[in-house]
């Protein structure tokens, strides 16, 4: 499959040739441990034990490495499996990273709680000024990590930019484009070393598998993430692997969906009188939005709100709903909704990324726009 085609046909054909033994046009389920040797050391097509590699996985991974536009794709078993396998391939005690100002709490939590007991350092940056990064930035970092859009606040990183003062620096940019998705960013081509996904969402696209995924345009960095990733094992089965997989060739048309109902969605609450502000990268009042229209094919279908009344009222609302599932995760074809200070952020209470306590987020979803805003209205009240 060339990398010239479009990204909807590489979304259903990178990766994904018909079986040579019986035409199949999906890939199979190679629910397998092991493989027969012809001969001591004589592997089939390079398999010998589905730790090390399993061809449901091989496709996926191709997939994934064509879709962002990079040389190698990892496929894990959950997105924080992915960033502890990046984390640990990269770092060494003693060495220092970049954090934004506003990411998932489980990535939070992974630096805070986990890899600085290994003697890590971290410390955190407005990841939407590039000038804020480099200052953050001390001789031993080695690594810059942002997400953009970021998580649940909606913000904004110029990749081009911060990926130029990453690398003044020596270090690596590490992009999550968990929220965007490849179909509206590609990181690699703004200049980023690697992109982080959780698979489990807008990628699987429908809350029926965890997954994550690392993808590089560095060959040879590549061939470090692979290493650690067998040696550390968390990888994604065959069959999470080919839901992940069946996910994806509908993503063009999903994220088309879900973009097209939050901008519906982010005009009801700009107008209602009980939201006192909206995060949404597409409006023209975002700080950021020049920035996010040059990077982005579209704007996603993420939104967060403050609600009038605090703390109390935001819960409240997430409670009222019944079209929108109360629920964590997002990226699924169904509508959820949160309240990331007690739910995903929680972990964050207290640091330099607490969210506000009467922030609300939303996955939105594709079912009908009508019917969205009609639940959204009748919760708000």
């Amino acid at each position: 499959m060339s990398d010239q085609h479009s990204f909807e046909t590489l979304a259903i054909h990178a990766g994904q040739e018909p079986d040579p033994v019986t035409g199949a046009v999906v890939p199979p389920i190679y629910q397998v441990s092991t493989y027969k040797q012809d001969g001591v050391g004589g592997l089939r097509g390079g398999y010998e034990y589905s730790r090390s590699g399993n061809p449901t996985r091989t496709a996926l991974e191709e997939n994934l490495a064509a879709l962002e536009g990079g040389t190698r794709g990892l496929a894990f078993a959950s997105g924080l499996a992915a960033e502890d396998c990046l984390l640990r391939t990269l770092l060494s005690p003693g060495d220092h990273v970049v954090i934004p100002n506003d990411a998932y709490g489980g990535t939070f939590r992974l630096f805070a709680k986990v890899v600085s007991r290994w003697g890590v350092e971290w410390s955190v940056a407005d990841s939407s000024s590039p000038e804020a990064v480099r200052a953050a930035i001390r001789p031993e970092t080695k690594i810059v990590w942002v997400e953009t859009p970021s998580n649940p606040l909606l913000g904004i990183t110029d990749i081009a930019a911060v990926a130029a003062v990453a690398h003044e620096a020596g270090a690596k940019l590490v992009v999550d484009n968990t929220f965007a998705s490849p179909y509206l960013q590609q990181p690699l081509a703004l200049g980023a070393d690697v992109v982080v996904h959780s698979t489990t969402k807008y990628m699987g696209g429908h809350s029926d598998v965890v997954g994550g995924a690392l993808i590089t345009a560095d060959a040879g960095l590549g061939e470090e993430l692979a290493y650690h990733q067998n040696a550390m094992g968390a990888v994604a089965g065959p069959f999470d692997s080919w839901l992940t997989m069946r996910g994806i060739k509908t993503l063009a048309v999903r994220m088309d969906r879900h973009t097209a109902n939050a901008e519906r969605v982010v005009e009801l609450l700009l107008a209602h009188p009980k939201v006192t502000r909206v995060y949404y990268p597409g409006l023209p009042e975002h700080p950021l939005h020049e920035v996010a229209a040059k990077q982005m094919r579209a704007f996603g279908g993420m939104v967060s709100f403050r609600v009038a009344g605090g703390e109390e009222a935001a819960v409240e609302v997430c409670n009222r709903t019944k079209l929108f599932t109360l629920g964590e995760s997002l990226g699924g074809v169904e509508s959820l909704i949160e309240h990331p200070g007690r739910m995903t952020h929680a972990s964050v209470a207290g640091s330099a990324l607490e969210v506000p306590a009467d922030l609300v987020r939303a996955s939105v979803g594709i079912e009908s726009a009508d019917d969205l805003l009609a639940d959204l209205t009748q919760a708000l009240g």
